[in-house]
């Protein structure tokens, strides 16, 4: 088992490398003169080109210029923001704490309504039960977060008047109540692809010959129930981990919907103004919450089935 972990963590860390080059050579790909875009706003004179280009390293190689970033990097130093002039560490300590809460607060709602559903409709397959969840679970997946958002603020914030309709909210429990239509509108989609995921699984351990014996032999219903759902949890915890992973990155347009102050918001503002080491510090975030998780969904795995073959090499 050490063994195979410590090859995942050498494979997650090639990838996390590769993608960190990618991430870098952002700056390079910019079309323009990436000293006016470091620059921002402000006036560009001799003394400051050569100020930045010292900074930057932009007189040296490539390679040697993604080193020294990477370095930095590890230390949690990306290098000022071109738009607010701070550095890049503290604009995102202000905002990664809400994209946080509103992922997790969508997540959770999502799972709590979709693992259920979805275990409702596998044990009813094929009755109108099981196609009202599915009919009503394509719809939430076809259903764009940001569009979805837009009605619930419409509906419950203006017409309503039950939900705040922007801003974060000021302590954590205001915060909850501000964050509540944004995490439906981003759970909708999730629990519907939760919902498939979880029928699918389950209804495959139902048609397996173990549970048909275990009925034959009078075994109790709780206790067979444990059974297939011990069995089905494997799919399902290893989709909805990489859901999460995937979600923290997927917030922007919902961000934006809603006025939130997030780091969705401030990817889509960075963007716009080409703040170029704002949008490699987010990007490598997200890639690196992205690999933790799909770390974690592996070790999750194990633990549920230990029966799983590992590589060659690992035990069973």
């Amino acid at each position: 088992m050490a063994r195979f972990f410590a090859r995942r963590l050498a494979g997650f860390a090639a990838v996390l490398l590769a993608l960190s080059f990618i991430i870098f050579s952002l700056l390079d790909l910019v079309p323009g003169d990436p000293v006016k875009i470091l620059v921002g706003t402000r006036r560009l004179t001799p003394e400051v080109r050569a100020a930045i280009t010292a900074q930057y390293g932009l007189d040296e190689p490539l390679l040697l210029r993604y080193w020294h970033w990477l370095l930095r990097a590890l230390r949690g130093d990306f290098g000022t923001s071109v738009r607010s002039a701070t550095p890049v560490t503290d604009v995102l300590a202000a905002r990664v704490g809400l994209t946080t809460m509103l992922t997790l607060m969508a997540f959770v709602l999502a799972i709590c309504v979709g693992v259920p559903l979805g275990i409702w409709a596998a044990r009813r397959a094929g009755s109108w039960v099981d196609r009202s969840i599915i009919g009503w679970s394509v719809v939430g997946i076809s259903a764009p977060g940001f569009a979805l958002g837009l009605v619930l603020l419409y509906v419950f914030g203006l017409m309503l008047g039950w939900f705040p309709i922007f801003g974060a909210g000021e302590d954590f429990v205001d915060s909850l109540w501000h964050l509540a239509l944004p995490a439906i509108a981003l759970a909708t989609g999730i629990g519907a692809m939760i919902i498939r995921i979880t029928r699918a699984a389950v209804v495959a351990e139902l048609s397996q010959d173990y549970v048909t014996f275990a009925r034959s032999r009078g075994l109790a219903s709780r206790r067979i129930t444990h059974m297939y759902l011990r069995a089905a949890s494997l799919p399902i915890i290893t989709s909805a981990g990489l859901i999460l992973g995937t979600l923290f990155g997927s917030t922007v347009l919902v961000e934006e919907a809603f006025s939130l102050p997030g780091l969705g918001q401030l990817l889509a503002d960075s963007i716009t103004y080409k703040d170029v080491p704002v949008v490699q510090a987010i990007a490598l975030l997200v890639a690196v919450i992205i690999i933790a998780v799909t770390f974690i969904v592996d070790l999750a795995a194990f633990i549920v089935d230990p029966r799983q073959k590992l590589e060659e090499g690992g035990v069973a």
